[in-house]
């Protein structure tokens, strides 16, 4: 049996006006074309809270505060990841995000991602956000 130790993996939910950002998965990556709240793996070493700056900067040029962390879950693909997502903002002066790793980008108000085609593990952020209001 495949060892049980699930794979940190962060995920941002980017706040602003209103509207969290969710981004479009690429046709030729696991979960072709899924939509997501951006994020990746924690490298060795490294802290939950470094690791989303890090992911968030790579994945979309632009600086991310964190606000608050929602409570991590576990979540099995062909492997188990554990997420760790956290809740935020741009930083002032930070450029607008762009869809660099990613198809598109779309800021939806919270209430409108449960009608989006989103990845599994990403569904209990989404819980979590509805449930806890803005």
């Amino acid at each position: 049996m495949a060892s049980s130790v699930p794979i940190p993996v962060v995920c941002a939910v980017i706040e602003r006006d209103g509207c969290v950002l969710v981004a479009q998965r690429p046709p030729h990556k696991h979960l072709p074309r899924k939509w997501e709240f951006a994020g990746g793996k924690v490298e060795p070493g490294e802290s939950a809270e470094a690791a989303i700056v890090r992911e968030i900067r790579e994945e979309l040029g632009c600086e991310f505060v964190i606000t608050r962390a929602l409570p991590r879950f576990t979540h099995a693909y062909a492997v188990t990841i554990e997420m760790i997502p956290f809740v935020g903002r741009l930083a002032p002066g930070s450029p607008e995000p762009q869809a660099h790793e990613h198809l598109g980008l779309r800021w939806v108000p919270p209430a409108g991602l449960s009608a989006m085609d989103l990845a599994p593990a990403d569904l209990p952020v989404v819980a979590m956000l509805t449930a806890s209001g803005p």
